[in-house]
């Protein structure tokens, strides 16, 4: 399906330069296949690649290419360009006005097959809110990068065969304390905060495995776990919330709506991954059908 792929990116190039886009985001986990058209993608501006944290770009694209890392679990096509550009944004990547071209496909068929033209801001299936929320105020970006990929595996893989609902309050922990209570008896108490770090690549089947208790992680904008089991108590009324979303979405609007955290929620029932700010859901990123 070489050829396909080839087809795709040209057509995709071409667009991006005849729509003067700001990015081509290739949303694609084939990069032996992107090294192999070098010569089109050197031609693009703004071109960023989208794969798996462990896959690496061939060193000749990478003069040429960024990379924007996303967890490697099964995303619908919109799935996998809404958290790219999420994380885009949290970067710097991309802001309101951006345009961008992004190519997608499913990695099990080895090739491309759709091309989307994006102008972020306006794209209300990409994005969620109309507005664009400073999604990092209070927490470094490769902190809600890293959390976001550790949502999406635990919203794909679940605890034990069991689906698994938490929340992840980043950033603005002192009011986020003032503004909530201990549920359990904290389990990263008296540790270091290198030791429970969330960037601590060591640390990640602990925070999977407490993501089974009921309650919210705290975590500072560093990355530092503060604690977990925390019940948040600034809710937004549900007569003023979307329909169809639950206790814990409602929680993490809350507490966004009171502070300048940011919240990651996955859903127990649906298995979708949602990112609140200021009061409102910013993005929703929807777990694939098995």
């Amino acid at each position: 399906m070489k050829s396909i792929n080839n087809i795709m990116i040209n057509h995709a190039i071409k667009i991006a330069d005849e729509v003067k886009a700001d990015a081509l985001l290739v949303a694609l986990n084939l990069i032996q296949d992107l090294a192999s058209l070098l010569e089109g993608i050197k031609e693009s501006r703004g071109v960023i690649i989208v794969a798996p944290e462990e896959e690496e770009l061939p060193p000749e694209l990478q003069k040429y290419a960024l990379k924007l890392d996303i967890p490697d679990v099964n995303m619908t096509r919109v799935g996998t360009i809404k958290i790219a550009i999420a994380k885009g944004i949290a970067l710097g990547y991309f802001k309101k006005g951006s345009k961008i071209v992004c190519l997608s496909g499913l990695p099990k068929f080895g090739y491309t097959d759709s091309i989307f033209v994006i102008e972020v801001g306006k794209e209300f299936e990409i994005l969620t809110s109309e507005s664009m929320p400073d999604i990092i105020e209070s927490v470094r970006p490769e902190v809600f990068n890293a959390v976001l990929n550790i949502a999406c595996e635990i919203a794909a893989q679940g605890r034990e065969s069991k689906k698994v609902g938490t929340i992840f309050v980043l950033g603005d922990e002192e009011k986020v304390l003032q503004l909530s209570r201990q549920m359990i008896i904290n389990p990263f108490l008296g540790y270091s905060e290198e030791q429970r770090n969330i960037l601590n690549a060591d640390l990640q089947e602990t925070i999977k495995e407490f993501s089974a208790i009921d309650g919210a992680f705290i975590i500072k904008e560093n990355g530092a776990i503060i604690t977990a089991g925390r019940h948040l108590n600034a809710a937004l009324d549900s007569r003023d919330f979307p329909a169809g979303l639950g206790s814990r979405h409602i929680a993490a609007a809350g507490i966004t709506n009171v502070t300048k955290a940011v919240a990651i929620v996955i859903s127990q029932s649906s298995g979708d991954v949602s990112i609140f700010k200021n009061g409102k859901l910013f993005i929703s990123i929807e777990k694939p059908v098995e």
